[in-house]
């Protein structure tokens, strides 16, 4: 067995009481300081068991702690202070069954609706223009997620602004950012987000409708592409 292999099983083996510092509830995750002294480590709000509140800046925790594939140290089996391990309970002997909440198919829906608009400017119906930005914003919405995603995995303060994300997304690349949070599992949990990027996807549809069934963007497209 390697040396960080021992480490690892090591650390999980050792329960250690500290407290909660710089956490971001926006985000999910934050630093526990131990008590006895020592490296501080990273903890996820994943890594509770059986929480019944978020966790705040100062809360006391018991955890332990495992060494990442990148040598960072991370809180795992976290607790907060005075929390005992619920027992499993039975399941309720009801005839009615516990549904999973509904999963929205954010990928299908974007992949549908760039193929109608595709269709829809090879039969002449929709200007050109309006699927050329749908596509091409699409595509930069989506890198713009998975960049966003890659920073907020390696702990990068350089994210992209979430008001970025919604204009891009307003400029016709919300299908592309459909994909990217479905692939990714970014952005999907954060009510404020999801409540922006429906405002993005309204203020978009409501904009080409209107340029669109005025004219005005049947004219622009000739302008730009020349016809």
């Amino acid at each position: 067995m390697s040396t960080q292999g021992r480490t690892s099983a090591t650390d999980a083996a050792t329960r250690r009481a500290g407290r909660i510092t710089g956490w971001d509830d926006g985000k999910g995750y934050g630093f526990v300081t131990p008590h006895d002294g020592g490296a501080r480590a990273f903890v996820h709000i994943k890594a509770f068991q059986q929480a019944t509140r978020r966790p705040f800046d100062g809360d006391l925790i018991s955890y332990a702690t495992r060494v990442d594939g990148k040598g960072r140290l991370n809180a795992v089996d976290v607790r907060f202070a005075g929390q005992r391990v619920a027992a499993p309970r039975a399941a309720p002997r009801s005839p009615t069954r516990h549904r999973a909440p509904m999963r929205i198919p954010r990928a299908g829906i974007a992949v549908a609706f760039l193929a109608v608009a595709v269709a829809l400017m090879l039969l002449g119906i929709a200007p050109a223009l309006v699927t050329l930005v749908y596509l091409v914003m699409s595509a930069v919405s989506y890198i713009a997620y998975v960049l966003d995603k890659d920073a907020a995995g390696k702990r990068r303060r350089q994210r992209t602004p979430e008001a970025t994300l919604h204009a891009l997304d307003t400029l016709g690349g919300w299908p592309g950012g459909l994909i990217a949070q479905q692939q990714m599992r970014h952005k999907t949990v954060k009510a404020s987000f999801q409540a922006g990027f429906a405002v993005s996807v309204v203020v978009n549809l409501l904009v080409v409708a209107a340029l669109w069934y005025g004219g005005v963007a049947g004219r622009m497209s000739d302008f730009v592409l020349g016809r």
